[in-house]
């Protein structure tokens, strides 16, 4: 019986276990593949370039690992907390001017690195117990949920299709197919939306050259834009430590003491300031990685590094990419039904946990009105003479909750 219950587990890949380059390559490329679309609806959003936004999340990716000392299973992308500002600013003076605006953010997360590095991490992760982490945790995932079904509702056959895929392979599946659920659901959906007529193929006619350097842009900077720009990463930091809390809950790893919340500022800070530096937009520790993390249960650090590695062999290869800009949007929603769930339901394992006592009114409330701020849209407008920003989402859940938790009483 107990062998019968052993065979059953999903395997599980850590740091350090060993596997052969093959299935290093495999569960590396459906890395790439899932990070793709969130990736590169940044700077198809704002007009930045996609094959740069590839290349710099692929270098600040390798750059974080390199700081963070190669402990954590992390892939960098685009982050969509700069959507707004970054738009206003390239259209009223220039994309570059907007990128100089992203480097400084990136500088203010070097300067907390520092604040954390002298005065200990345990100061700030005292603002953070599981009351406050697990609503945060969940808002993060249940905040892209509308993004999920956006995009499958394009089609929800193929949605439909990809999300069984993703979950059959998940439940049924042994060995190693076991650890790649979404790749399964990328192939079996891509290939019923070609039986069905439904792959536009237009991107793979918008470009001729087999091999291209991505179109690199300089940043440049004033203090205006830089002002509109920067303060976001005041909201960004808080959904930073947010997603190093949900990555370590899900691998059930302290991240936040080793390899540090210091070096993990430091890794996206320096990662975002390079990609905005030459054309790219802000990086994230994307919330979608902590999904298929949950969902894959691999955890190797290394499948990280060669996700890196095919997105940059993706930006210079314009042909590949335009390949994979072919995967309908109704593919990607049916997996991201699961994934983003995902996010939102390790929230509540951190909930249930660490045993928070949902009969004290003080842990109702505090809970409440994270999830209220986080998901009804709430912003705070914030106007310090000629500086103008705002805080909204999951940045200003998580700082209403943090003083909510140091005001009420235990």
């Amino acid at each position: 019986m107990e062998k019968k219950m052993a065979s059953t587990e999903q395997l599980t890949i850590r740091r350090g276990d060993p596997l052969p380059v093959q299935k290093m390559i495999i569960l590396g490329v459906q890395h790439t593949f899932t990070m793709f679309g969130a990736t590169v609806l940044v700077p198809l959003l704002t007009g930045m370039n996609v094959s740069v936004a590839l290349f710099m999340a692929g270098i600040g990716t390798l750059l974080f690992h390199f700081i963070t000392g190669f402990k954590m299973p992390v892939f960098l992308g685009s982050s969509f907390a700069f959507i707004a500002p970054v738009i206003a600013v390239s259209e009223a003076y220039g994309m570059a001017y907007a990128q100089g605006g992203i480097v400084v953010a990136g500088l203010i997360y070097m300067l907390l690195s520092v604040l954390v590095y002298f005065f200990g991490a345990q100061r700030i992760i005292s603002f953070f117990p599981p009351i406050v982490t697990g609503p945060i945790i969940m808002v993060i995932g249940l905040k892209l949920a509308p993004t999920a079904i956006s995009s499958a509702s394009e089609n929800w056959l193929l949605a439909i299709v990809s999300f069984t895929v993703v979950a059959g392979v998940s439940i049924f599946a042994k060995g190693f197919l076991k650890l790649l659920p979404v790749l399964c659901g990328l192939v079996v959906g891509y290939l019923f939306a070609l039986v069905t007529g439904n792959v536009d193929f237009a991107p793979l006619a918008s470009t001729d050259k087999i091999v291209a350097f991505p179109a690199f842009q300089m940043a440049k900077f004033s203090l205006q834009t830089v002002m509109i720009v920067a303060p976001v990463a005041i909201a960004t930091m808080v959904e930073h430590i947010g997603d190093v809390l949900a990555i370590g809950a899900t691998v059930e790893e302290d991240y936040i003491t080793d390899p540090g919340l210091h070096r993990t500022l430091l890794g996206d800070g320096l990662a975002t300031s390079l990609s905005a530096m030459f054309g790219g937009p802000a990086n994230t520790t994307y919330s979608e990685n902590t999904g298929v993390l949950a969902l894959t249960r691999v955890f190797s650090p290394v499948i990280m590094r060669v996700a890196a590695c095919f997105a940059i062999l993706l930006s210079l290869v314009p042909k590949l990419g335009a390949l994979i800009q072919t995967i309908p949007n109704a593919v990607i929603g049916g997996i991201s039904i699961i994934l983003f769930g995902m996010i939102a339901s390790i929230g509540g394992r951190t909930l249930v946990e660490n045993k928070v006592d949902f009969t004290k009114s003080r842990n109702l409330i505090i809970s409440a009105v994270i999830l209220v701020f986080g998901l009804g849209g709430a912003t705070l407008p914030i106007k310090l003479g000629s500086l103008e920003f705002e805080i909204a989402g999951m940045a200003l859940a998580a700082i209403v909750g943090i003083i909510l938790n140091k005001v009420f009483p235990e």
